[in-house]
């Protein structure tokens, strides 16, 4: 990564920094490298002052605070940017909407694409800016035989992020870099302490950054029309009714606590009927499956590879990726069969191709 940062020297660059040590060293690293560094924090939405879960999420008060700090350490120009008007339309609308429908969302990797790779895109281009960076745990490189920009896993992978990254296309690779996807996790906070950077041993965020106490399911019972939050009945797949669920969107397909109701062997989440206003349950073994249908295909290259497509294929973020074979049925539509069936696939997260350690796309599992 040494050597990509020299490879900067001179140029312009914006950085997202979140308030933490990941965006904190790639400010640093740059800035040491001889850019003109930019560091710009997006305020995405406002926390109540007494809300405990903040602290292990992005986007408080308290990281915007620990980011001016940073950029003022490093004596670089620091700018807060208010999108939370276009996070709660574009983001947070979405993440009610999806629960409602009985699916899973990821917000996170919506973000990416609708706040961080397009308005802050805009905003570099009104700077000057020659490109920006974030402290994402991924690759991007430039292929000379292809002309093209590859997107690769990052070199840690307990903490690779290629994953949320999948629908990044090459003008938006063009423009992004990653300086710290060489390095794990260990590195980034010894040479965070290296430049005395106060988030060098900061606790990394892990939760959703708008849902705070009490969980997703407080927070869309708060913000989504009551007239939708409507309870109903939960069903074995046989037909049998079970009991009562306090709304679908309280329900994720694989979960098994908290459903209220009693059976001789343990029942699951396997899906529902959207229509009766229905959770259906069952065995673990109706969980599994080898065949899903995926929408809205985004291919890093630019274009769908020729053929079916033999690659690894992770179905949701903490998700080992397992063999498939890919085969394009519309243009925008793919059905993805696995070597071996794959527990609890859920509609709403994304399936995100891979060959070997490089990303070639993805798209949103649909059922």
């Amino acid at each position: 990564m040494e050597k990509q940062v020299s490879l900067l020297k001179g140029n312009r660059i914006i950085v997202a920094m979140s308030g933490g040590v990941d965006s904190s060293l790639t400010a640093a690293l740059l800035k040491d490298g001889g850019c003109d560094v930019i560091g710009i924090t997006m305020k995405l939405f406002d926390y109540p002052a007494d809300c405990e879960v903040r602290k292990k999420t992005c986007c408080s008060a308290e990281d915007v605070y620990d980011a001016r700090r940073v950029a003022e350490t490093m004596d670089i120009p620091f700018y807060v940017l208010d999108y939370k008007e276009l996070f709660a339309k574009c983001v947070i609308d979405d993440f009610i909407s999806e629960y409602l429908r009985g699916r899973t969302p990821n917000p996170c990797i919506l973000c990416n694409e609708k706040i961080k790779f397009h308005y802050l895109l805009e905003q570099a281009k009104e700077l000057g800016a020659d490109y920006i960076a974030t402290g994402h745990y991924a690759v991007r490189e430039y292929d000379e035989k292809s002309h093209t920009y590859k997107l690769k896993r990052g070199r840690d992978a307990k903490k690779d992020q290629s994953y949320f990254l999948f629908n990044l296309n090459q003008e938006q690779l063009k423009k992004i870099i990653f300086p710290i996807g060489g390095y794990v996790k260990d590195e980034v906070r010894a040479l965070a302490r290296k430049f005395f950077l106060k988030t060098a041993d900061k606790t990394e965020s892990q939760d959703i950054c708008f849902v705070m106490n009490g969980g997703y399911q407080s927070f869309i019972a708060k913000n989504a029309d009551k007239r939708l939050l409507r309870p109903g009945r939960i069903v074995h797949e046989s037909g049998r009714a079970l009991g009562e669920h306090k709304g679908i969107y309280a329900y994720t397909i694989g979960q098994r606590k908290g459903l209220g109701i009693s059976n001789p062997t343990p029942l699951y989440v396997l899906g529902f009927d959207l229509m009766k206003n229905e959770v259906i349950v069952g065995d673990d073994a109706h969980l599994c499956k080898d065949e899903i249908t995926v929408k809205n295909l985004s291919f890093v290259s630019g274009a769908a590879p020729e053929g079916d497509i033999a690659c690894s294929v992770k179905i949701r973020y903490v998700h080992s990726a397992a063999d498939a074979v890919v085969r394009l049925t519309a243009k925008d539509t793919a059905v993805i069969k696995f070597k071996e069936p794959q527990r609890a696939v859920t509609p709403g997260q994304a399936a995100v191709f891979y060959n070997d350690d490089e990303v070639i796309g993805g798209g949103w599992i649909e059922s």
